[in-house]
This record gives structure tokens, sequence and C-alpha cells, in this order.
């Protein structure tokens, strides 16, 4: 890989997601953090959330994919919203029957990124789907919506609520993408 692709701005908003996560906690992790500093995870989550869309698309259009780029984007995306619903269940933001969808979640993430690993050792590539990037998309506007938590209902009530449902319809688009990248490596899986 050239030392251009690296430093590509694909790459740079790849990049830009990944310093992202760790913001986001400074932001939220001390106890005291208010509407301000929920305000301000919010932001930083939003423009990371935007590059998800634009680093694949000026990749294509520029035609600067790199095997670097399509290994970080999907991580920056998993760790994005790993780190989120552990800081929002860490909270309260999250609790109670809402953890099923938040454990379905980490676990397919999980799940998928090793049946990957092990398929791409045999050479064998699982394309994303449309749908998944549909999943991703809901993962995303819930976390966006739950990240407002507190300060988000003062402004709008229901805002928490309408985070949840969409945590809901994401873990279940989850479980569904997932058994799809299960059923389409199984046959790899079960060979000795």
């Amino acid at each position: 890989m050239s030392r251009s692709h690296v430093w590509s701005l694909p790459n740079i908003l790849t990049y830009g997601r990944i310093l992202a996560v760790p913001a986001v906690m400074l932001c939220l992790i001390p106890d005291f953090a208010g509407h301000g500093a929920r305000w301000t995870a919010l932001a930083i989550f939003i423009v990371a959330a935007i590059t998800d869309f634009f680093d694949g698309y000026l990749a294509r259009a520029w035609q600067q994919q790199s095997r670097l780029g399509q290994m970080l984007d999907p991580i920056a995306d998993k760790l994005l919203v790993a780190v989120c619903l552990l800081l929002l269940s860490g909270k309260g933001d999250i609790g109670g029957w809402s953890m099923i969808a938040a454990a379905i979640i980490l676990c397919r993430e999980i799940l998928v990124s090793g049946l990957r690993e092990f398929l791409a050792d045999l050479r064998v590539s699982v394309p994303v789907t449309q749908l998944a990037k549909w999943k991703t998309t809901l993962q995303l506007i819930a976390m966006a919506f739950l990240l407002a938590g507190p300060a988000g209902e003062a402004v709008l009530p229901g805002t928490q609520i309408v985070g949840l449902m969409a945590l809901w319809i994401a873990a279940l688009l989850t479980l569904y993408t997932g058994y799809d990248y299960f059923r389409a490596g199984i046959g790899h899986l079960m060979q000795d």
C-alpha cells in the first residue's frame, strides 16, 4: 500500500472516527457530566457517524480504496457503537430489558468479526450487505438519541424512548444480519 493511501482523506476520516471514541468517553465518564457534556458528546458522535458514510463514498468515488481502510472502517464503527453502549449502560440510560438489546448487538459484532477473521484466513470474502449497512445506520441513530439522554428530554420529551425503540429494532436487524453472515460462512466452518 502506498503512503498516499495511508493518508488519503477517506482513511483520515476513519482515523477521526476512531479518535472520536475516547472524546465521547471523556464527555460522559465523569459523574458530574451534565447537559453540556451530553450535547458535546452528541456533537462529536454525530460528526463521527457522518464520516462513516463519507469515508466509504469518497474512497470509491476517488478510487482510493485500500486494505487498511477496508479493515479499519468496520472496526471504527464497532468501537464507536460498543463504547457508547457500555457508557450508556453504565450511566443507566440503557437498563432493564434493554440490556438484552445491547448484549445482542455487542455479541453479534464480536461473533461476526471472529467469523470474518476466520474466513479471511481461508481467503473467503464476506461482503457487507445493504441490510448490514442499514443495521449500522440504525445503531448510530439509536446511540445518538440515547447520548442526548436527559439533555434531549429537556428539549424534546420522548428522546430516550425513541432511542430505546431504535436500539431494539437495531438489535433485531443485528440478529438477522448476523444469521446471514453465519449462513454464508457455515460451510467453511464445518470443513476439517
